[in-house]
């Protein structure tokens, strides 16, 4: 009974003064909301970086020539990044005992043109194992065969950018291009894609056969990539330790550092899971310090609340009121404070993610772990920051409460 009429008295004097009750709540709605958008933010973030590493294929091994670092958050080739050879990407495929398929690549930025119509975009020469590789799908046409690169066709396969860019809305197939000074027949258009994990168009892209590439468009004798698919995603660690031993023999490092970077799905899946966490954990961190901040409010307006109310402590105190009956009283009004800031602020955390993700089409997803968290986190505060004001009200003097002005 104590605790119901405790929680009646509480509510009494909270509704009586509703603005300041408002504003004591509102840092505890801005922190739980905070907490819920940010989490869904970046949720929504690492599940669209997941899905498109996932859609390249989990089975993927990359070879990269040279070493691979990250500078400014971006992946870069240093050192000599001429080591890998056509020569390689057959070794791979013929020794290797847990890749399925092998796929060589060297790309390079260049200006293509059609009648009046110009663009620059990237042109990759590779062979038709890249379609079964890569998962890439065709709209209209077909792909290079393995005929046309050894016998140095001038054949190209165009993304939808290009498509848009050089043709408009008129039928590329068939048609001559020009990459450089070298003019290329249209055979097929890709269908699209979007963009890749660091926001490159993966529609502007022109793809070429590999021996047409390095002898007729880029005259070189080295590839960027070798991009190898394991015939299983368990595989994938054995594939990659596998083609990493394959071509230090290959390369004759013996006791020197690899000339290439191998890289796993599962590895940069992992790397971005980590990434990605880290990121979320950091925005969840800076928003519960909005829900701290919201604490000292309740503290604040909990001690102004004691200060003001001094005379009605001292005359419940006189006609029997015990301390506990204070502490949860001052507790109750704390808590209810915290909870009450809490539901708004869950609510509304809710309408702006779900409203955000509709109108900006930002990758938001509503964490239901966060938002819990969120909710309890802003009673706990609640209880916390009403404790210190509730004993000193019970810890009054009921004499000196009664002299108070």
């Amino acid at each position: 009974m104590k605790l119901i009429k405790g929680t009646r008295i509480a509510l009494k004097t909270l509704f009586s003064h509703k603005l300041r009750t408002a504003l004591a709540t509102l840092g505890i709605v801005v922190g739980v909301c905070s907490v819920i958008v940010m989490a869904a933010i970046g949720d929504g973030a690492q599940k669209q970086v997941l899905s498109k590493i996932q859609a390249m294929g989990t089975d993927l091994v990359i070879v990269t020539a040279g070493q691979v670092k990250i500078i400014a958050g971006r992946q870069r080739q240093t050192g000599n990044v001429s080591t890998l050879t056509l020569r390689d990407a057959a070794s791979i495929s013929e020794e290797s005992q847990h890749i399925k398929a092998v796929a060589p690549a060297q790309a390079k930025k260049m200006l293509v043109k059609y009648e009046a119509l110009s663009t620059t975009t990237y042109i990759t020469g590779t062979t038709d194992t890249v379609v079964q590789i890569r998962n890439i799908a065709l709209q209209n046409g077909r792909f290079f065969n393995n005929d046309e690169d050894r016998t140095l066709q001038r054949v190209a396969v165009i993304g939808k950018t290009v498509a848009k860019n050089l043709f408009e809305n008129r039928n590329p197939l068939g048609e001559s291009i020009r990459i450089g000074k070298v003019a290329f027949e249209v055979i097929g258009v890709l269908q699209e894609k979007g963009t890749d994990l660091v926001g490159n168009d993966q529609d502007d892209v022109i793809y070429i056969p590999v021996n047409t590439a390095l002898r007729r468009l880029f005259n070189l004798t080295y590839i960027n990539n070798i991009y190898a698919q394991a015939k299983g995603s368990v595989y994938v660690d054995k594939a990659a330790s596998e083609v990493r031993d394959i071509l230090r023999e290959k390369h004759r490092l013996r006791s020197k550092p690899d000339d290439f970077t191998v890289q796993s799905q599962t590895e940069i899946l992992k790397t971005e899971k980590e990434t990605s966490q880290t990121f979320t954990n950091l925005l969840s961190a800076v928003a519960g310090i909005s829900l701290l901040v919201g604490g000292v409010g309740i503290l604040a307006i909990m001690l102004i609340s004691i200060k003001e109310r001094t005379r009605e402590i001292g005359l419940r105190r006189a006609v029997g009121a015990m301390k506990r009956d204070l502490l949860l009283q001052f507790i109750v009004e704390s808590l209810t404070l915290s909870v009450s800031g809490g539901l708004v602020g869950t609510m509304l955390g809710i309408v702006l993610s779900l409203g955000a993700s509709h109108i900006t089409k930002w990758p938001m997803s509503l964490s239901v772990p966060a938002i819990i968290v969120a909710f309890l986190f802003s009673a706990i505060i609640g209880v916390i920051f009403g404790v210190y004001p509730a004993a000193k009200a019970a810890g009054l003097d009921p004499i000196e409460a009664l002299k108070a002005e």
